[in-house]
């Protein structure tokens, strides 16, 4: 009889049982000190991942979420104005924009990055706007009103074209503000200043999950800030902590949206070992690469652009009969995700905003076709040889009853 294999999507207890004796050692600390909600933990995690990122400023938050509402609020944002971003994305991406009292206006991905397209944002701005002069805005034609920020989203462990993005936004006064809660430690070449750039240092300001499945995760929920920023910076670290500049003297209204010293200690823990596992997730990557590469003509794998160092978050390959697919492997024991099934703009929750099917194409073919095999740093070469083996088996057996 042969044994059903068992390969998980994501391995969340391997990490966590190697680092068990040091995430213990910062819950003692927490114990010993009473030190639960900001304090030294926190401010040491903001520091180490300030220059992990390359930049002046982190400021940790309890979610990405907040970090990308934050961030918006900070940068001042007017009620009803108009937020860029993709509709291929997780729902806190937008969630964020609205929450802020924001309008959401999306413009489709790269077919081959599943980031931002920066041709459709240009056609965005030259073909539904006008450029006021004299207030120094971006007004959207229909709507008449004024649009503040665009938000390419780093998906997949992979950044957005950022280029182009930055030189629009600087035309038209636009502010970029990164997602890059998928994207920790991935890197952008920057052609316009010939150099490599980290994730979160290239906006005005990025937001960061650690939700536990990222590549740095926490041991629950947590995000942060990155900035090169300073007065941003302040805004923000006001907002998360109910608007106040010192104990009990409320500047503005805020939020509770402080980091707690245990998740900072623990991401501190796991942060000295991020290089380390990203580069295990771009040899995993490789070896997908090769041990798929028979199927060049049938499935489209990864495509890493010549402009970025991505950290495969997830890997993710388009194939047409995905839904057949997937249940395939599960059969087989091997676990999958789907990133994302229904684009936002045909979500429940955005109906009001009017998008249509066949708005934005590339979005909805890509996310009838997506899945996303298992990708962790601890993935064994004999399990990702059974995974392509599987998939092999699965697209030969669709070609040989097409024939």
């Amino acid at each position: 009889m042969t044994q059903t294999i068992r390969i998980p999507f994501l391995d969340l207890v391997t990490p966590h049982r190697e680092l068990r004796a040091e995430l213990l050692a910062v819950v003692e600390r927490a114990w010993d000190t009473a030190g639960f909600i900001g304090g030294p933990m926190v401010e040491e995690f903001e520091r180490e991942f300030a220059t992990f990122c390359g930049v002046k400023n982190c400021v940790g938050v309890n979610s990405g979420t907040a970090a990308l509402r934050f961030i918006l609020l900070a940068s001042g944002i007017g009620p009803g104005e108009i937020v860029i971003t993709v509709p291929h994305t997780f729902i806190a991406t937008t969630e964020a924009i609205s929450q802020a009292g924001a309008q959401i206006a999306f413009v489709d991905i790269d077919e081959a990055t599943y980031t931002m397209d920066p041709q459709k944002l240009r056609e965005y701005i030259e073909t539904r706007c006008n450029f006021d002069r004299n207030r120094g805005k971006l007004i959207e034609r229909a709507s008449q009103r004024v649009v503040h920020a665009v938000v390419p989203v780093h998906l997949y462990g992979q950044t957005a074209d950022m280029d182009p993005i930055l030189d629009l936004a600087e035309r038209y006064n636009l502010v970029v503000i990164e997602d890059a809660c998928q994207a920790h430690g991935a890197e952008y070449f920057s052609k316009k200043d010939g150099n490599w750039k980290k994730a979160g240092s290239m906006g005005a300001a990025a937001a960061f999950s650690f939700y536990p499945g990222k590549n740095l995760g926490a041991c629950g929920e947590a995000g942060a800030i990155t900035t090169n920023d300073s007065g941003l910076a302040d805004r923000t670290k006001m907002i998360r902590d109910h608007g106040q500049a010192k104990k009990y003297y409320h500047d503005i209204e805020g939020y509770n949206g402080r980091l707690d010293s245990v998740q900072a200690g623990w991401l501190t823990v796991k942060l000295r070992h991020l290089e380390a596992w990203n580069e295990s997730r771009r040899s995993l990557a490789q070896r997908y690469h090769e041990l798929l590469s028979e199927l060049s003509e049938s499935i489209v794998l990864p495509r890493e652009a010549d402009w970025t160092r991505g950290v495969y978050h997830l890997y993710v390959v388009c194939v047409p009969d995905r839904d057949s697919l997937q249940s395939y492997l599960a059969e087989a024991g091997i676990g999958t995700g789907i990133h994302y099934p229904i684009p936002l703009h045909l979500q429940k929750a955005y109906a009001h905003i009017g998008y249509k099917k066949g708005d934005f194409p590339v979005t909805e073919r890509m996310a009838e076709q997506i899945l996303s095999l298992p990708m962790f740093p601890q993935l064994r070469q004999d399990q990702q040889i059974a995974i392509a083996e599987k998939v092999i088996a699965f697209v030969n057996s669709k070609i040989g009853a097409a024939r």
